[in-house]
C-alpha cells in the first residue's frame, strides 16, 4: 500500500520546518521505501507498518504545539509493491508515447 501524509503542527507559528523535519527523519529511518515533495511524504509498506510511521511521525510533530493537522490518502492495492516509482513510470511512459 502506499500512504501519502501530511503532518503539521497547530500553533506552533509561522514555520513548521523543524516539526516537519522530525516526521520525516522519522519515515526515513523506519527503512520503508519513502518520498518527500513540498506538500505530502509517501511511504509504502505493509498496513501496518505505514501506520506505524505515520503514527510516530505524528507523535514527533506533536512535541511541537498542543495541537497536531494530519491529511492522509492511502492507496491499498495488495499484491502490489514497488508501487512508489511504478506508477510515476507508468505515467512517464505513457506521456513519451504522445
Amino acid at each position: 500500500m502506499l500512504v501519502a501524509f501530511s503532518v503539521a503542527p497547530l500553533g506552533a507559528g509561522e514555520s513548521v520546518t523543524q516539526a516537519v523535519a522530525d516526521a520525516v527523519r522519522t519515515v526515513r529511518e523506519s527503512g520503508l521505501p519513502n518520498r518527500t515533495d513540498a506538500m505530502f511524504t509517501t511511504i509504502e509498506g505493509e498496513w501496518d507498518e505505514v501506520m506505524d510511521v505515520v503514527k510516530r511521525a505524528t507523535e514527533a510533530v506533536g512535541r511541537h504545539g498542543h495541537r497536531v493537522s494530519l491529511v492522509l490518502k492511502a492507496d491499498i492495492r495488495p499484491g502490489r509493491s514497488g508501487e512508489l516509482t511504478g506508477k510515476v513510470e507508468r505515467v512517464e511512459a505513457a506521456l513519451a508515447q504522445d
